[in-house]
C-alpha cells in the first residue's frame, strides 16, 4: 500500500473512530465553532469600527482572514498527528514502537490522528473568504485562482514544518516546548492581518524567518489587486515555494534528530 492510499485510509479510520461518540463530537465541534467565531467577530468589529485599516478595506480584511483560517485549519485536519499527538507518542513510549515498523516515522505520525472537529472552522474561513471576494469586488481569473490554490497548499507545508520544530524540540525533552507556540498559533493570530501594518521587527520576522507573508499574504494581495510588495508579479508564484522550503528542511532535521532519540522506557 502507498503512502498516499494508506494515509487516506488511515484518516477514514480515525474519523470513523470519532464518530462513535457523536454527542461528544458534537459538542466538541460546537466549542471549536465558538472559538473560531469569536475571531471573525474580533475582525467584523474592526471592520464596523475602521473603514480602511492603512490601505486594506473591510473586504480585503475578511479575505486575509479567510486565507489563513483555511490554510491552518486544513493543516490541523489533516495533519493532527504532527500538529497535536506527537508529543504524547514521545511521552508514551508509543514512537519506539513506529521505529520498528517497515514505513517512514513521519508517514506514520501523519497516519495516527485526523481531526474532523476543524471542518467548522474552515467553513468559517471559507464564508470569510467569500465575504472578502465579494466586498473587495474580486475578479477572478486562472492566475489568481493559481495563485490562491498554490498559496493554500505552500501555506500547509509551511504550518507543518513549523509543528515539526516542536517535534524535534520533543524528541530530546520528551515534553512540548509552548515557545513554539509563539511561530505557529502566534504566527496565525498574527498573519490573520496584513503583514504591513506591523512594526519593522514583526514584518521581517513573518517575511524573512517565518515567512506567512511570502507563503500566503502575497497571493492574497496578488489576488485583491493590492501588491504587497514592489516586486515583479511572478514573484508570487515562486515566493510561495518557501513554505515548501521550510517543510523539507524541517523534515530533514527530524529523520536527523530521530537518529539521537532515546527511549522513554515506558
Amino acid at each position: 500500500m502507498g503512502p498516499l492510499r494508506l494515509y487516506l485510509k488511515s484518516t477514514a479510520m480515525n474519523m470513523r473512530i470519532r464518530m462513535q461518540y457523536p454527542l461528544s463530537f458534537f459538542m466538541q465541534t460546537l466549542a471549536q465553532l465558538v472559538m473560531e467565531g469569536g475571531e471573525m467577530l474580533a475582525v467584523i468589529l474592526i471592520v464596523d469600527r475602521f473603514d480602511t485599516l492603512d490601505r486594506w478595506t473591510g473586504g480585503d480584511l475578511y479575505f486575509f482572514f479567510g486565507m489563513m483560517s483555511v490554510t491552518f485549519y486544513l493543516t490541523e485536519f489533516l495533519g493532527r498527528g504532527v500538529t497535536g499527538t506527537f508529543p504524547s507518542i514521545v511521552r508514551s513510549g508509543q514512537l519506539d514502537t513506529l521505529l520498528l515498523r517497515p514505513r517512514g516515522v513521519l508517514t506514520q505520525v501523519l497516519c495516527s490522528d485526523a481531526d474532523p472537529r476543524r471542518i467548522v472552522c474552515i467553513a468559517v474561513g471559507t464564508a470569510a473568504l467569500c465575504m472578502g471576494s465579494a466586498a473587495s469586488h474580486v475578479r477572478w481569473t486562472f492566475l489568481k485562482a493559481l495563485a490562491m490554490g498554490e498559496a493554500i497548499l505552500a501555506g500547509m507545508m509551511l504550518i507543518l514544518g513549523l509543528f515539526l520544530i516542536e517535534a524535534v524540540f520533543c524528541i530530546f525533552s520528551v515534553k512540548s516546548v509552548e515557545l513554539v507556540n509563539a511561530l505557529t498559533y502566534g504566527g496565525r493570530s498574527a498573519c490573520q492581518y496584513p503583514v504591513d501594518i506591523f512594526p519593522r521587527p514583526l514584518k521581517t520576522l513573518f517575511t524573512a524567518a517565518v515567512p506567512f507573508a511570502l507563503t500566503l499574504q502575497m497571493p492574497a494581495a496578488f489576488i485583491l489587486d493590492k501588491p504587497l510588495f514592489p516586486w515583479p508579479e511572478w514573484t508570487v508564484f515562486v515566493c510561495p515555494l518557501s513554505g515548501a522550503a521550510v517543510f523539507f528542511v524541517m523534515a530533514g532535521v527530524f529523520h536527523r534528530a530521530l537518529k539521537r532519540y532515546r527511549s522513554t522506557g515506558s
